[in-house]
């Protein structure tokens, strides 16, 4: 089904993909310059997930995360780390690939991988 473009749309997929990184709704809300109440940028969000443009991280703290996919493509459907700095707040995808293994007779079907600390920029 060909979801409609609206103004909110473009709006919350303009801002996560200059981001580069993953944001909060709270950070989206605050950071967009047109007004979307946080139902709607909720609403948005999940129709992004279901349509494959952005990915949802789970931090630690139980706080949820969104980034667009590049491309819309699915490397992200592979298992892989996030980095979250404590400083910043910011979550980006590391680009290196997740190695690990489970005990005999576990199969894995998802993964929630953050690793959390300081961030390049915030360390410099």
């Amino acid at each position: 089904m060909k979801r409609r473009s609206t103004p909110s749309k473009r709006a919350v997929l303009a801002l996560l993909a200059q981001a580069g990184k993953a944001m909060s709704e709270d950070t989206i809300e605050e950071k967009l310059t047109i007004k979307i109440n946080r139902a709607t940028i909720y609403r948005i969000l999940n129709q992004f997930l279901e349509d494959g443009i952005a990915h949802r991280i789970i931090a630690e703290d139980g706080k949820q995360y969104f980034a667009v996919l590049p491309n819309h493509d699915d490397v992200h459907a592979d298992h892989h780390f996030h980095f979250r700095c404590l400083k910043c707040q910011t979550i980006e995808c590391l680009p290196t690939s997740v190695d690990f293994s489970l005990p005999q007779g576990y199969q894995i079907e998802s993964a929630n991988c953050v690793l959390s600390g300081i961030c390049r920029e915030c360390s410099t």
